[in-house]
């Protein structure tokens, strides 16, 4: 058993980043406005596909698109407005969720790459899991595949909007645990005020994953200025870059 299963939540100190949260993604937000995206390398144009977390729709994502968009990929937000938690078996919601997914980017003839923020990681894991030969890569953003509803702070809301996670057998916690057989990266905050930072970690044994740290608050990771170099770094990569060494990172602006 992984030494992961043995963290009870977040640290003291995130937890005094909880009341902060709101005022952190303030600042994280105006600092994206500073960036730079002409120092960034030019994207090919293939699909990429945004998943918002936990009672969140296009509008919390709409940076990150549009940041992806800049740089010349064709980016989608999921399409399905807000994210309310899977609908009934997770299992047969996902499958429908891969299904969506291909057919909004069935015109293109590239693979895709999938971001997902906080709980849509997870479902950009399991999507990337059922679109064999489909998906390029890809980058969760403070996403908790590795620790369960009860290890963080959102666990009030896990366990009031979609029990079922809170719940989860171990074949099935196995499963959000084993990353897709593509290139994942997991992006991470040790001072995020929601989510358990080791939750958002690989066991280091499987191959193509690394899981990079930024500092930055929950709410404010997926317009944090870090994650968006790393972001950017990784979409530039060609498929053939398969085999990275955990933690690299790119030089951050």
């Amino acid at each position: 058993m992984s030494s992961l299963s043995f963290f009870a939540g977040p640290s003291s100190a995130a937890w005094n980043f909880v009341g902060l949260e709101p005022l952190r993604a303030v600042f994280e937000y105006a600092r994206m406005q500073l960036m730079n995206t002409a120092s960034f390398p030019p994207g090919d144009g293939h699909p990429v596909v945004i998943f918002p977390g936990l009672a969140s729709n296009h509008n919390s994502i709409a940076p990150l698109r549009e940041f992806c968009q800049k740089l010349g990929y064709t980016a989608y937000d999921w399409g399905l407005g807000v994210n309310t938690g899977p609908q009934g078996d997770l299992v047969a919601w996902i499958e429908q969720l891969a299904r969506h997914v291909r057919e909004v980017t069935s015109a293109h003839g590239q693979p895709m790459s999938l971001i997902g923020w906080s709980l849509g990681g997870i479902y950009a894991r399991e999507v990337a899991k059922k679109l064999e030969g489909h998906v390029r890569q890809v980058i969760t953003i403070g996403t908790p595949f590795g620790g369960t509803a009860q290890q963080n702070n959102l666990a009030w809301i896990f366990g009031s909007s979609i029990g079922q996670l809170s719940m989860l057998d171990k074949k099935l916690m196995a499963r959000l645990r084993l990353a897709p057989e593509v290139p994942t990266t997991s992006i991470f905050s040790r001072s995020d005020g929601l989510v358990a930072w080791q939750a958002c970690m690989h066991d280091g044994t499987q191959e193509r994953t690394e899981d990079i740290e930024v500092d930055g608050s929950h709410c404010g990771l997926g317009w944090n200025p870090e994650v968006l170099t790393i972001i950017a770094d990784r979409l530039g990569q060609s498929g053939a870059d398969a085999s990275r060494k955990n933690n690299s990172r790119p030089d951050l602006v």
